[in-house]
């Protein structure tokens, strides 16, 4: 058996498999990151290729003419909320020109399986984590078994849609190869790029769950649930030491969970581990604002370079109706302390969220003006299916549409599809691209840029500054025509 994981195209260097999709303002491009490691795992007993069609300028034609070639048995096509439409058709065509077993996976599918296989060539939906799910697939297709006894799928059969029971979560996170090792046989590392991280970069996961109960964030409710499962620290250092001799071209390696930082015990034994073995590539990290700041201290000592925190708000009341358990004034002891530490910040915000006005978005501004992070995210709050503030904006009449299709422009750019009757989805839109302009435009930047450039692998700091600013010139020129004509 053959099989084919597919990014598929749709607008050029689409972030498909981040937690916010979107056409990178600043150059960012994710690997496929879900696929990937679904692709370790596969390959160890199949022949398995892995196809990422917006990081090589693929069109659909171009991934046709792949998929002729190479014949597969079954091709996995990865999804997101605002690119369905477009990926459901994709696995459409495939579906017409091999014959194969056509099978979709990502976010939509684990709450939109029945309209996935509704009306489309789509053959098999795997819900949730699906590494396991596409194994146990794979060989249930080989021996002609039955559909019935895969769990973790929807399926059509004999004229229905038939889902079967939930798979559980993958409990020993060891069992699945090192991501690494996909990255090095099936891409290029220099086509992916992160703003806030050294380039070239690799983005792994140590762990996966998240036990917070933020009401806007998506993955715990669509791929990875709420319980924080993790690999050993052995099998996570010796990732890092296989990356350092068999790509060491990599400049840093970026830890994808959620919240890295969820227990400090392991966060500090990580460390120790890191130091006795002498491992040299940078690192960094999603963490929380309530991080100790001694543990700063360790993660510095060990390696790290710059902790990515949720900060989403200024106003305290919008933290506490969104459940993320911090305040403002946690936000502004992690700033300070993670500055005393010598650790860079990525701060992120979001606009437009339960109960936002003019004023907590002007509370949002001052705190970022306080705060001063090194570099800046700010986000269009977008409801996406399956969590609390989708739920809550559809029941008070606030959704401006229920096709998540729409959650994009024609650039490729987040739009808001919120609209409140005292801020418009229009204002939301544009208060995010007014904070990032007067924000990195501004002389009161150039002693934060400075503050990147001087410091250890400056010459990467430099570089990456570089090519974050001039795709981010380019996006404001673009919005700035898109808005006007």
């Amino acid at each position: 058996m053959k099989v084919y994981l597919l990014n598929p195209p749709y607008f050029p260097r689409f972030i498909r498999s981040a937690r916010w999709q979107d056409t990178g303002r600043g150059g960012t491009l994710y690997y496929p990151v879900w696929l990937a490691y679904a692709c370790g795992f596969l390959e160890q007993y199949y022949e398995t290729r892995l196809v990422d069609a917006p990081a090589w300028n693929w069109d659909r034609q171009r991934v046709i003419e792949d998929v002729r070639s190479h014949r597969p048995d079954v091709i996995v096509v990865d999804s997101s909320f605002p690119s369905l439409k477009n990926d459901v058709t994709v696995a459409g065509f495939l579906k017409e020109v091999s014959g194969a077993t056509t099978v979709m996976v990502g976010p939509p599918a684990a709450l939109l399986s029945e309209r996935i296989l509704a009306d489309s060539a789509v053959d098999v939906v795997a819900r949730m984590e699906y590494e396991h799910t596409l194994l146990h697939l794979v060989r249930t297709l080989e021996k002609g078994g039955r559909l019935e006894t895969v769990p973790g799928i929807s399926y059509r059969s004999g004229g229905r849609i038939r889902h079967n029971a939930d798979r559980g979560f993958t409990a020993d996170l060891d069992e699945i190869p090192f991501v690494s090792r996909v990255y090095r046989r099936h891409l290029d590392i220099r086509d992916y790029f992160l703003g806030s991280s050294l380039y070239p970069m690799v983005q792994i996961f140590t762990g996966r769950g998240c036990p917070y109960l933020c009401t806007f964030c998506s993955w715990p409710e669509t791929l990875m649930g709420r319980k924080y499962r993790v690999r050993s620290v052995k099998n996570v250092l010796d990732e890092l030491e296989w990356i350092q001799a068999n790509l060491p071209g990599v400049r840093e390696v970026f830890f994808e969970d959620d919240t890295f930082t969820v227990s400090s015990r392991r966060v500090a034994e990580f460390c120790t581990g890191y130091r006795q073995r002498r491992l040299r590539v940078a690192w960094a990290c999603n963490a929380r604002a309530t991080l100790d700041p001694e543990i700063m201290k360790e993660m510095k000592r060990a390696g790290c370079r710059l902790l990515i925190v949720g900060y989403e708000s200024g106003s305290d009341e919008i933290l506490k109706n969104i459940r993320k358990g911090i305040t403002t004034d946690d936000i502004r002891n992690f700033a300070r302390a993670a500055r005393r530490a010598g650790l860079l910040v990525h701060g992120d915000f979001i606009i437009g969220l339960p109960r936002e006005t003019r004023e907590t978005v002007a509370s949002t501004v001052r705190l970022i003006r306080e705060v001063r992070p090194d570099i800046l995210q700010v986000s269009v709050a977008s409801p996406f299916p399956g969590t609390w503030f989708y739920r809550w904006a559809r029941e008070n009449g606030y959704l401006v549409t229920d096709d998540p299709g729409d959650y994009l422009d024609d650039q490729g750019h987040q739009r808001s599809v919120v609209s409140y009757p005292w801020l418009s989805a229009e204002e939301i839109a544009a208060y995010v691209d007014c904070i990032l302009r007067d924000y990195y435009l501004s002389v009161r930047y150039v002693p934060l840029a400075f503050r990147q450039v001087f410091r250890r692998n400056g010459l990467y700091e430099l570089i990456r500054l570089g090519y974050s600013a001039r795709k981010f010139l380019s996006y404001i020129r673009g919005r700035w025509a898109y808005r006007s004509g």
